[in-house]
């Protein structure tokens, strides 16, 4: 099966689901020529200067199943409060929508702070090749219990997108590079 994807990622999308995801990733080669991008958007440019579609292709099982495992890893590491533990599966070189890894770093030791104990639910809904990236798409939320008001969600999501690629220790989030 082949996706052709047009629309943009434009920077209405969460960029919170690296919180719970905090996964490693690297993209499977897409035969063809290589296309530059465009600023801040990720999307492939032609020749012409114009957003080239974005080509999805299905993932062999093994890489759905090695994405879903980082992504649980991922998911207990932030439960159990451990900021390294979640870096660990965010690449040095992450960036999405203005974040980077220690902007990353900031919100999770603030959010470590602010609430006394963290849940995370979070499901793998779809993982595809677009253009060469790992993309994977999440659905969760994620509450937290504060001293007084008790429990509340701080963030729920539907089929967000990240991209993800293999690094040497694994797979990892890399984001829109945006």
């Amino acid at each position: 099966m082949l996706a052709v994807y047009r629309e943009s990622m434009g920077k209405g999308r969460r960029v919170w689901t690296w919180l719970v995801v905090g996964t490693s990733l690297l993209g499977l080669g897409v035969d063809g020529p290589v296309l530059p991008t465009a600023a801040g958007t990720g999307a492939l440019v032609a020749a012409d200067g114009k957003a080239a579609p974005l080509i999805a292709w299905p993932v062999p099982p093994q890489v759905t199943a090695e994405i879903q495992g980082a992504v649980e890893e991922a998911r207990r590491r932030f439960e159990a409060r451990d900021v390294g533990g979640v870096l660990a599966r965010v690449s040095d070189q992450y960036r999405s929508s203005g974040f980077t890894k220690a902007s990353l770093r900031e919100q999770l030791v603030t959010m470590f702070a602010v609430h006394e104990e963290l849940r995370a639910r979070l499901a793998v809904d779809q993982v595809e090749s677009v253009n060469g990236q790992i993309w994977f798409y999440t659905t969760g939320a994620v509450s937290g219990r504060m001293p007084v008001l008790g429990w509340v969600t701080i963030l729920t999501w539907q089929r967000q997108p990240e991209v993800a690629r293999r690094e040497a220790s694994g797979w990892r989030l890399i984001g829109f590079q945006d």
